[in-house]
């Protein structure tokens, strides 16, 4: 007989089958839901849990149910979270379809993160907040879109939110602005390296599936310098996670010291995910942006020393020569501000002398291997479209091959990952281009006259 007592004994047939971890990790919400003729309907609370067992284990579910009835044909749908309630359970009253496994902040219980949760959490420093942040062209976007999610994380209108620029730019203050702004004991902050450090562990002590359950429970998760998440099994988890939050409309707002298309490792589905919110990249500082940052550092260092003070020539100096991201500028100031209890006089040639070393290591942010493309495409008169694309000719294929010649020359990128952004080509492909264009190079003065003047553009670009 088709009913609900022939699932409850297809369930434990269903966990012996798949394993006890990926049961509980994606099983326990499927429930009976209906037959009509020879259509067994299961129900589940959203339609990701829809979509992931409908791909992976739709034909297992079919098979058991075939132990039942022979003919049986499974269907997973979606069910109204207003009947997923047990007879026996508390009444809980939402404002919106939502799965109680996955509560809101909005909601009368559960208003605090489970302490496994907490646990996982980076620290949050309380004197970074969007009051003691600096504004300018370079980060405006990124500053008012931090500010909207902090106001509104309930009801998401930017999710993902994606920050992303050259490491000391202030990505990592803005999130944890946010955090602080939020106030809410249901938002997590964490960084990448501690999301990888917490997932091992879970792994090393079989505590994974609580691990899931805890992150899930988030309204508000910002993960930061998203780049450290690494590894087959890490990513996979992280994706996941990623897409259930949104599924149950929880914001999360991500940073990265590159774009998502340029992070390595993440599926295509993730990076469409990652990049299909708002993006807002932080860019290096013009002067104007970099003497506030310096005015508010010396302002805070006067709190030890009421007289230190930097005039007009070395502020200019600073912002110029120093100010591409706030740490250069805050490690030019406390360089100053240093050799000042000494005793010494702070004149512009002094300064110069002191800053030496802040001045020679401004280095530029990372070259991406979009910049190269575009760059190589508008050299060649083609499209970007064309350099990625399978096409043969010889007007492609040539600026193809230098485009991933200095992919490979001006970023830190892998041949594998190299060719994965020229169109999923094999790290063998861009292997060859690599050694043809140094080979054709050799004997060409032309073609050197060429990648000098595609190197030159590149790097001034990034310098603007």
């Amino acid at each position: 007989m088709i009913d609900e007592s022939a699932w409850t004994g297809l369930r434990e047939q269903l966990k012996a089958l798949v394993g006890a971890d990926i049961y509980e990790s994606w099983f326990p919400r499927l429930r009976f839901h209906s037959v009509h003729g020879r259509i067994v309907r299961l129900s589940v609370p959203t339609r990701f849990l829809r979509a992931w067992i409908t791909q992976h284990y739709l034909d297992r579910l079919t098979e058991l149910w075939s132990t039942v009835a022979p003919d049986a044909e499974v269907q997973i749908v979606v069910r109204s979270a207003m009947v997923e309630r047990r007879a026996d359970a508390p009444v809980v009253h939402v404002a919106s379809p939502v799965a109680p496994s996955l509560p809101r902040a909005a909601e009368p219980v559960a208003q605090t993160l489970p302490i496994e949760a907490a646990a996982l959490g980076s620290p949050v420093d309380p004197a970074w907040t969007f009051a003691t942040c600096c504004v300018g062209d370079s980060n405006r976007l990124a500053f008012a879109a931090a500010q909207q999610v902090a106001n509104s994380y309930r009801a998401p209108v930017f999710n993902p939110l994606f920050i992303h620029g050259r490491p000391g730019l202030g990505k990592s203050r803005l999130l944890q602005a946010i955090a602080n702004a939020a106030g809410g004991q249901r938002v997590l902050h964490l960084t990448g390296g501690r999301f990888v450090h917490g997932y091992l562990a879970s792994l090393k002590d079989g505590s994974t599936n609580q691990f899931r359950r805890a992150l899930r429970e988030v309204d508000l998760l910002l993960v930061d310098d998203v780049q450290e998440v690494r590894g087959k099994l890490v990513l996979a988890d992280f994706s996941y996670l990623l897409t259930a939050l949104m599924e149950f409309g929880r914001q999360v707002v991500i940073s990265a010291d590159r774009p998502p298309a340029d992070l390595e490792g993440f599926d295509s589905r993730t990076l469409s995910r990652l990049g299909g919110g708002l993006v807002a990249e932080i860019d290096v500082f013009d002067a104007a942006l970099a003497r506030d940052i310096l005015a508010a550092r010396v302002d805070a260092l006067k709190v030890q020393d009421p007289a230190f003070a930097i005039e007009g020539a070395i502020v200019e100096l600073v912002a110029q020569r120093c100010g591409r991201s706030g740490r250069d500028i805050e490690a030019a100031v406390n360089r100053l501000f240093a050799h000042a209890q000494l005793g010494c006089p702070l004149t512009l040639e002094e300064a110069e002398r002191v800053l030496h070393d802040n001045l020679q290591n401004n280095t530029p942010r990372r070259v991406r291997i979009d910049e190269v493309q575009r760059a190589v495409a508008h050299h060649f008169h083609v499209s970007r479209d064309d350099i990625l694309s399978q096409r043969r000719t010889a007007n492609v294929v040539k600026p193809r091959q230098i485009a991933m010649y200095l992919a490979k020359t001006l970023t830190l990128h892998s041949l594998p990952e190299i060719g994965r952004r020229f169109g999923g080509r094999d790290h063998t492909t861009v292997l060859h281009a690599v050694r043809k264009i140094e080979g054709l190079q050799a004997r060409d003065d032309d073609l050197a006259g060429q990648l000098s003047a595609l190197k030159a553009t590149i790097t001034s670009e990034e310098r603007r």
